[in-house]
């Protein structure tokens, strides 16, 4: 952008003190503008909700399954959202279905999944293909051999073109997929013969950028109370702290993209 030399002088600036300072006002909200980015939020597909702990929310509330996975699904994302709109603008595909469901459903058509390595989220680098690596398909669900290393479900993109027209249409330069939802219960000893029930939340996700750049990925975790059965509780009170840590990570990612781009 060219700025006319008489605009820059001292003696415009006092004259048109008022117009000098809209002016000022342009460039900076211009420039905000520009770098100002917008997130789309891919909620799990219903098959990649795992969960050991319904039969106790069903024994309280009497909601079914279907209510109970649809109850968390909605919730991760509104969760997200809430954490993410402070610092982005936000596109939710489950807030309007019959807006996005047409664009939701070819998004899981181009998505294939992978259990990769956790990230390291100290040091965080995007996974790498393994090879050789101990899978399978069987049944229709992925099966993987022992392995000590923690892993995580990570979503691939297929489809060269899918995000480049979800920017089209949307302006999203951001991409996160929660790729699937897991809720454990085990039983913890405390001594020779006391035990408890430990309960434990892990969502793992995928973010992506608009040129298809895998910037933060991994799982998150929380424990929470056995005696908490109502999924609007462990929501509001625990999956808000997974979705606080994860926007921390993404907006950590997005800084360290967007000053090594302006060097």
């Amino acid at each position: 952008m060219i700025i006319p030399a008489e605009i820059l002088s001292p003696s415009w600036g006092r004259s048109r003190g008022g117009l000098w300072l809209f002016f000022l006002c342009l460039l900076f909200l211009g420039s905000v503008a520009q770098t100002k980015h917008k997130i789309m939020l891919i909620p799990f597909e219903p098959k990649l909700y795992m969960s050991q702990v319904d039969h106790k929310i069903n024994a309280e509330t009497k909601m079914t399954q279907k209510q109970i996975r649809e109850t968390f699904r909605k919730g991760v994302n509104k969760e997200l959202e809430s954490a993410l709109k402070k610092n982005y603008e936000v596109v939710d595909l489950l807030k309007d279905t019959t807006k996005y469901k047409k664009d939701l459903f070819a998004i899981y058509k181009t998505l294939t999944y992978s259990y990769d390595k956790a990230p390291d989220q100290s040091n965080y680098k995007a996974p790498v293909n393994e090879k050789n690596k101990n899978e399978s398909i069987k049944k229709g669900q992925l099966v993987v051999e022992t392995d000590p290393n923690t892993r995580f479900m990570n979503a691939k993109i297929m489809s060269p073109n899918m995000v480049p027209g979800l920017y089209a249409k949307y302006k999203t330069d951001l991409f996160l997929f929660i790729n699937q939802l897991d809720i454990i219960s085990s039983t913890v000893a405390t001594g020779e013969t006391g035990t408890f029930s430990e309960r434990v939340i892990t969502l793992h996700y995928t973010a992506y950028t608009v040129d298809a750049k895998e910037i933060q990925s991994g799982i998150c975790s929380v424990k929470f109370s056995a005696e908490v059965n109502a999924p609007s509780k462990i929501i509001s009170a625990y999956i808000s702290k997974i979705a606080a840590e994860i926007t921390r990570r993404i907006t950590l990612a997005v800084a360290k993209k967007d000053a090594t781009e302006k060097k």
